[in-house]
């Protein structure tokens, strides 16, 4: 009985009070840290969807995070509280390529840190983090290869079909990664990361891709560059 006591007692009672300054200090650097996140992820980032619109929510999501970190750290029975709350709430966010969910991971992660006061931890991770995604990308930039999104597009009454646009993308390139592929019985449209040594595989690719069909429809997204 004691015991049933006791512990209802610490439920019930157990609270820390929370320092404003330091909350609001918390907050400001959760704010900072997710807004040079969002430039990075807009920066470097691989991803095909809108990534500055993408990006606009890391603020949001690490505030948030550290709003909850502060409050339910003061009590045992809420942080218990949080737990039956969030096998309740189910979010349906379509996450469609695995770079969109390391970010989030990341700016969860900072409010993480922030909301339990562990500043220097997280300022010194995320600089590490960061530090090593622009290293990976300048590297990536600097070598001999250069790469752009391709979409290709094909509408009846004789579309081009997928087989053989991985045949001719193949053949004229040195990187070939399927991103998307929609197909309806009128129209055919297919996106790629393509890696091309020069500009004369590019206008190979696309040669061989108007002869096959000449109605095919080529675009690029997010062009990084490709060398004359």
């Amino acid at each position: 009985m004691n015991t049933d006591m006791s512990l209802k007692e610490f439920l019930t009672t157990q609270s820390v009070h929370l320092d404003l300054a330091s909350f609001a200090l918390n907050i400001a650097l959760a704010a900072l840290l997710a807004s040079i996140l969002s430039w990075v992820y807009a920066r470097f980032g691989d991803s095909l969807s809108n990534r500055r619109s993408f990006g606009r929510t890391f603020v949001l999501i690490a505030t948030t995070t550290v709003l909850i970190i502060s409050i339910v750290k003061s009590s045992l029975a809420l942080s218990l509280g949080l737990v039956g709350a969030l096998s309740i709430v189910r979010f349906r966010a379509a996450i469609k390529e695995p770079e969109e969910l390391a970010y989030l991971f990341m700016t969860i992660a900072i409010g993480l840190g922030l909301g339990a006061d562990q500043r220097l931890a997280t300022l010194v991770a995320f600089a590490v983090i960061v530090g090593l995604i622009a290293l990976l990308r300048f590297r990536r930039a600097s070598a001999p290869g250069q790469n752009l999104y391709l979409t290709v597009g094909s509408h009846n009454p004789e579309k081009i079909s997928l087989g053989r646009i991985l045949e001719i993308m193949r053949r004229n390139s040195s990187e070939l990664d399927l991103k998307r592929f929609d197909e309806t019985a009128e129209a055919l449209e297919a996106s790629f990361r393509v890696e091309f040594d020069d500009l004369a595989q590019l206008e190979r690719a696309k040669s061989e891709l108007l002869a096959a069909n000449r109605d095919v429809k080529v675009s690029f997204l997010d062009v990084r560059g490709v060398n004359p």
